[in-house]
């Protein structure tokens, strides 16, 4: 499966951001996806994940109550919603893809994965 991240930017504090994940390619439906970021200097971390049918959800404590991830099965597509955007959601958001029904936190899992959509939060 071949994945496309887009919709960063710039962003007030406080404020919210949606971020993509098309996939192309067979067998999306397969896999569970998940979202992870990279900040300079850092290492990548998870920040959110969905299991194949849409169910399993799983956030980073830091992002949860902020940040929502859902799938669009028949448009091939990941979502996450940013809302209460802080300047240490800073960051390249990369979305990931693993052939397996259940999400997952650990990045090691995921085989293959998009470019990078950048994220910046002013204060």
């Amino acid at each position: 499966v071949q994945l496309q991240a887009s919709g960063g930017g710039l962003v007030q504090a406080g404020g919210s951001l949606r971020v993509s994940c098309r996939a192309s390619g067979r067998a999306f439906s397969n896999n569970a996806i998940g979202w992870f970021r990279q900040a300079p200097g850092k290492e990548r971390e998870f920040v959110a994940s969905i299991g194949w049918n849409g169910g399993g959800t799983l956030y980073e404590d830091s992002v949860k109550g902020r940040f929502t991830i859902s799938r669009d099965r028949i448009e091939g597509t990941v979502y996450l919603q940013m809302n209460s955007l802080r300047p240490e959601d800073t960051a390249v958001y990369y979305c990931a893809a693993v052939r397996r029904s259940y999400s997952g936190k650990d990045v090691n899992d995921y085989t293959s994965w998009g470019q990078g959509t950048l994220v910046t939060v002013s204060s």
